[in-house]
């Protein structure tokens, strides 16, 4: 596969952050005398963000009374032992080695705001490495809008067509697609049990993070 830049989404992508949810998530249903949760049950939540970790954790959905203060007391939670867990994905390193070794830019489109991608990265080294970092704040319109995808292209001085996206939801291969960069969807990732990764249209589908390497650099 030739190409000019990788782009990751992060969480569930490049990252594996579900440990660092899980323990704020339980933490937080202990604070309010609740069982905790199987890490099963909200690890398939953390791709929906803090919204569906709380609507799995409490059932509670935006626009009910309590919502909010839960949200925001959740979110404090995370952000007080954030990247405590979080690592690489299996293989993953070896990718962004290779891609250092052939001078080929890596960088990140998410949809978690900068507040918490930034001391992630941080925390593992990742902050200088990566060559675009691009949260919603950066954008009018997140993904499944393409218009975060085209920021890190014009960061990176490459095209579209030229990068690869690599992501673990639905929207992130939707955004990729609509700003004419191929895409891989990340089997490994946060997908919910309901979800046929095969309808997402995807120009390649990885199983583990393990396979990455050889679909990208040995084909």
């Amino acid at each position: 596969m030739k190409f000019k830049a990788l782009l990751f989404d992060l969480d569930g992508t490049l990252l594996d952050t579900a440990p660092d949810f899980i323990a704020a998530l339980n933490t937080q249903l202990e604070l309010h005398n609740r069982k905790p949760m199987p890490d099963s049950a909200i690890r398939s939540s953390v791709t929906n963000g803090s919204v569906g970790l709380i609507q799995a954790g409490f059932g509670l959905k935006p626009g009910d009374k309590q919502f909010d203060a839960i949200r925001e007391e959740y979110l404090a939670l995370y952000f007080s032992d954030i990247a405590v867990k979080t690592v690489l994905f299996e293989g993953v390193q070896r990718v962004l080695d290779t891609c250092s070794a052939r001078n080929i830019p890596w960088g990140i489109v998410t949809n978690k705001p900068w507040k918490y991608t930034q001391p992630v990265l941080e925390q593992l080294n990742l902050i200088k490495k990566a060559a675009t970092v691009i949260c919603p704040d950066h954008v009018k319109h997140p993904k499944p809008d393409p218009e975060a995808i085209f920021a890190a292209c014009n960061e990176l001085s490459v095209s579209p067509k030229d990068c690869v996206y690599l992501g673990d939801h639905r929207r992130d291969i939707d955004a990729g697609k609509a700003s004419g960069m191929r895409t891989i969807a990340a089997g490994w990732g946060y997908i919910d049990a309901q979800e046929r990764i095969e309808d997402w249209g995807a120009d390649h589908i990885v199983e583990h993070s393990s396979q990455l390497h050889n679909l990208l650099f040995n084909r």
